[in-house]
């Protein structure tokens, strides 16, 4: 069975007598895993009627690039690099290089335009961690986002640099018991 959930389409006259501010989250773990709370996040957010975009720049292999979004639902685009495997090394081909930089100028220029209120991007301290993606550019990014946007950052061993802007840091730990 499939459901389609409806979401209401909100009078943009109706608003509130104060901007709300987006918040940066991060959600960090010492190993490279994916994180679950945060697409259950992404997928609440999106049907209760508000725009997600979910980044994953190291996924790739399902044809799923920035032009080929995966739409969950009404309000969530899912994209991936243009590539036929995932990155787990910071060796890339030149093809792979051209999709990873098309990939974060096509987020870039989203979140600019404000085309989302929630920006999820997934294993974005590994892609700077390999050097393939500049921190100074992802802090300019956070910086000079439009105010009501939230964006979650996730990944293993995030830099202190976005540790340090972060509203909200969430660190996943494994634990064992006997």
């Amino acid at each position: 069975m499939v459901v389609q959930l409806e979401t209401p389409i909100l009078d943009p006259a109706c608003s509130l007598p104060y901007p709300i501010e987006g918040l940066v989250q991060v959600f960090t773990c010492s190993h490279r895993g994916f994180f679950t709370n945060v697409m259950a996040q992404a997928l609440r957010i999106a049907g209760q009627g508000t725009s997600v975009l979910v980044v994953q720049f190291l996924k790739g292999g399902i044809g799923q690039g920035h032009d080929h979004p995966i739409r969950l639902g009404r309000n969530l685009d899912w994209i991936r690099c243009d590539l036929p495997r995932y990155i787990d090394t910071p060796q890339l081909d030149e093809a792979e290089s051209r999709s990873l930089l098309k990939l974060w100028q096509h987020t870039q220029r989203v979140v600019f335009e404000g085309k989302y209120s929630l920006v999820v991007l997934d294993e974005l301290s590994l892609a700077i961690n390999f050097g393939l993606i500049a921190e100074s550019e992802v802090l300019a990014l956070l910086e000079k986002r439009p105010v009501h946007i939230d964006i979650i950052l996730t990944g293993p061993e995030m830099p202190q640099a976005l540790l340090s802007v972060a509203d909200q840091i969430t660190e996943i730990r494994r634990t064992h018991q006997p």
